[in-house]
Order: C-alpha cells, then structure tokens, then sequence
C-alpha cells in the first residue's frame, strides 16, 4: 500500500482489549484506517468465503505486512489450534505483548460497528461506565441521553446486586467472589437493545431496587453537562476546562466552539480532564492540539509518525496548525488515571517541549501507549483488523512511555479520583489539585511507576473494566456497559 492510499485509512490510537483504570491491565490507543472505495484493501484469501481458516489468514496476512514488530511475530503458527480470529492474533502477538508493548492493541473487529462509533458514538448499553474497588463496583460515571442516567443513576452510585428480576437478584460481593469481573459483564447481559435488568443500587437518596433496560445511545465526547466550563480559580484567575471522554468525529465542532468561547474570553490557564479517555481519532487529536496552539510557529511539530522499517516510507511528521479558534495556553494541567491512554497521551506529550514545567500530569499515572493502529478491511466478512502499525513521538523524540507519563511530564500532582463529587466540580480532589496547580500552589508529585491513584489516598486499587469480547466504544471509553 502506498503512502498516498494510506491516507486514505482512518488513524486512530484508541483502546485495547482489556483497559484497565488505576494503572494496571491493558489500555488503548491505535490509529486506524478504514480503506474506501477507490482504496481497497489487501486481497482476502484465495477463497472469498468468511471460513475462520481464511479470516485468520487474513488476519495473518495483515500482521506480517504491517505490524510494529515484526520480530516479535513466529516464523510458524499452525492456526487450526485457535478456534476463533482474535485467540490466532493473541498467540502471534504474545511476545510483544509479554513485552509490554502490544497489551491486546491488535484485534478484530466490526467494520459496520466501528465506523457507526468514530462517526456518532453510537452504541448500546445502560450508558454508564464501572469501577470496581475491591468486591464492591461504583459508577464513575453516566452517559446523557442513554438509560441509566434517565433511570436516575450516576456518578457515585454503588451497585450492590444484580438480577434479571427482583427475585432472583444476586450480590455484587458474591459474582465477584465467585467469577470475578468476568461474572459482572456475564450478569448485566448482551449488549443488545431491550436487554432488562434489576439493580440494587445505593446512592445519596438510600438503597432501592431500580428496572433499567438496555438502549441504543450516541455517547457525547464532550458533555453537555460539564464538558466545557469556565471556572473561577480565585484573585481573577479563570480557567477553561474541558472534560473530554473520547476522540470521535463529533467532537471536532464541538471542540472548536469551546476554544473560540475560551479565546473571546481572554482564557490563558486550562484544565483538560481526560482521566477515562482511552483514546480514538489521531486527526481529532491534531484538532485539539491545534485548538492549543495559539502561541505556537506553524514550524512547530506537534507529533511524529513513524512505521517499522519496510514501511517508513509512510513516516510523517505533523505540525502545529493554528486556527482562527486557537488559544495561547500559559498552563495547561492534564488530569488523568491508569485510564488515560493512546490519543489522550498523545496530546499531553505533545506539550511537554514547548511549555516544559507549565504542562502538568495530574491525578495518577497515565496507562503508556506511544502506539497505534492502522485497519485493514475482509469486508465480506465485517472483519477489520486494528494492526499495532506506528509508534508516536514527541517534538523532543519522547515516545517511548510504556509504563506511563509520569516520566516524561516535568510537572505532576498526586490526587484522587473522587467519585462522591460530579465531574467537573471544583471540589473534586483532582480537579482541585489541578487548579491548584494553574495559581502556584504546591502538590506531591506522582511517584514515577505508581499506577493507581495518588500514594495518600490508594486503599484499594480501581479498575475499569472491559469485556472479553468488547464492542469498540467498550475499548475505547473503559468501564463503559
């Protein structure tokens, strides 16, 4: 494939298999490319059947062509002892992913499904996104205009049992005792429309049994409710913050009006929140970093690309673009979790050379993926492969962060993750620690390799799960079901 048709394939650095939040499981990010019409594909197998064999042949063919390490790959897999298309990916991809740099970013997936996410957010669920914290599971967060939240649940709400109806409602403690997270996403059913289940949640108003049904949804990269605030940091002092929970097409528009709001108002001090953001888009990722880039040279590089060997002819190195839009940032504090992955970190790295110690980490460790994804398309067979294709750096060459930004960011902040508070409320320890950071004020720094929340306040580790077989938006907005 040449470079000229490879732009032509949607680049994303998005979510992996089994993202976990609080620093630990696999996380996400990839940048993907779905071939068009006057792009096709590589050629499927000799035969245009969807048999596993040739699916995973495909998947092979693909690997071998592109994938980010190609030492890693064996010189001999005999497929017929994989029964499904991702086991035969996971076995040719173990060794890279023993090694830390692979943790399940290449899978198969739907061409329909993720197209229909990138586009809208569309997907189905109750809309809400889950932690669990020992044997007990919280919501950390709940999605507008999805079930859930018109159920009246949301962020800090516990879920204490789970039933198909009252009678047969079964504990949290007990599944996960039992049958560990995997028991969980087992008990609250298929991700499919109509899905019915009775929850024993317990939040400020008491304990109670509540019916919610599973819906189709479009999830809001920026929310309507504290997305995008302008908030009073003291001594006249306003900062612009923005919540953003995923990188998808929808949030290009809603992004620039946010920053246009944010220059007329003469804002020069951020907090960008992206502690769940598994990643998504790499062009909405450029957007938001040239809606940053007031204050820089259009010589300036924002990020570059760079592919294995037999491919670097697709290197590319991308500039900062000021818009009309643009602000001219003096800080900008990051917040982030384990969560924190791909896109997300893109951007924040993408800072560290121009603003030095005035682009701050706050909250916890990020989850380290400098990497991501091209797609390949069996379009007969609904198949596309996300293939780990290309590695991310910085304009210093910092791309090597596996284990986190805890490393690379010249400023940190320890904070919490303080879910008895909405996103976005001043109050709430990260984001306090945040604004804290953008007035002067001292802060613990983040211990580099610590990967849960902040040393002071870490009793039990959370984590935010994704299913097995996880739909896209479930790999890229962690916990989400």
């Amino acid at each position: 494939m040449t470079k000229q048709s490879l732009k032509c394939i949607v680049l994303i650095l998005a979510a992996g298999v089994s993202a976990c939040g609080g620093g630990s499981g696999s996380g996400g990010g990839a940048v993907v490319v779905p071939p068009t019409s006057s792009t096709p594909p590589p050629s499927p197998p000799s035969s245009t059947s969807c048999s596993l064999v040739n699916r995973q042949n495909f998947a092979a063919s693909v690997l071998n062509e592109w994938y980010l390490f190609p030492e890693t790959l064996p010189s001999a897999l005999d497929s017929a002892a994989y029964t499904s298309v991702q086991a035969y990916i996971n076995a040719l991809t173990a060794t890279a992913r023993g090694q830390g740099r692979d943790r399940y970013f290449t899978y198969v997936t739907s061409i329909q499904e993720e197209n229909a996410y990138y586009a809208s957010g569309a997907t189905a669920g109750f809309g809400v996104r889950l932690a669990y914290q020992g044997s007990r599971i919280f919501v950390i967060e709940a999605f507008e205009g999805a079930p859930a939240l018109a159920a009246g649940i949301d962020r800090g709400t516990e879920i204490l049992a789970i039933g198909t109806n009252t009678s047969n409602l079964v504990s949290v403690a007990d599944i996960l005792a039992t049958q560990g997270s995997a028991g969980i996403s087992s008990a609250l059913g298929p991700n499919t429309v109509g899905t019915s289940r009775v929850l024993r949640i317990s939040d400020a108003s008491g304990a109670r049994n509540i019916t919610v049904a599973k819906a189709d949804y479009n999830i809001d990269p920026l929310s309507s409710r504290y997305g995008v605030k302008v908030i009073d940091n003291g001594g006249g002092q306003r900062v612009g913050y923005v919540n953003m929970r995923t990188f998808i097409s929808t949030a290009d528009n809603q992004l620039r009006t946010a920053f246009a709001d944010f220059r007329a108002q003469g804002i020069t001090n951020f907090v960008i929140d992206f502690r769940y953001n598994g990643g998504g888009l790499v062009s909405t990722a450029e957007v938001m970093g040239d809606l940053l880039a007031g204050n820089r040279f259009s010589s300036d590089i924002f990020s570059v690309t760079r592919f294995r060997a037999s491919k670097a002819s697709n290197n590319e190195t991308k500039r900062f673009a000021p818009q009309t839009q643009s602000v001219s940032p003096v800080k900008i504090a990051f917040i982030a979790t384990g969560a924190t992955a791909s896109a997300s970190e893109l951007v924040m790295a993408s800072f560290v050379p121009y603003l030095g110690v005035n682009a701050a980490l706050i909250g916890s460790n990020s989850y380290g993926k400098p990497v991501g994804q091209i797609a390949l398309d069996l379009t007969a067979c609904d198949d596309r492969i996300r293939v780990v294709a290309f590695a991310k750096e910085n304009a210093a060459g910092q791309g090597d962060y596996y284990s986190g930004l805890a490393g690379t960011m010249r400023s940190t902040c320890a904070a919490a993750d303080d879910i008895t508070r909405p996103l976005g409320d001043p109050q709430e320890a990260s984001l306090r620690t945040a604004l804290d950071f953008i007035a002067g004020r001292s802060c613990t720094a983040i211990v580099v390799g610590q990967s849960a929340q902040s040393a002071s306040t870490r009793t039990e580790r959370r984590v935010l799960p994704v299913p097995e077989n996880a739909n896209t938006a479930q790999r890229d907005v962690s916990g989400s079901f």
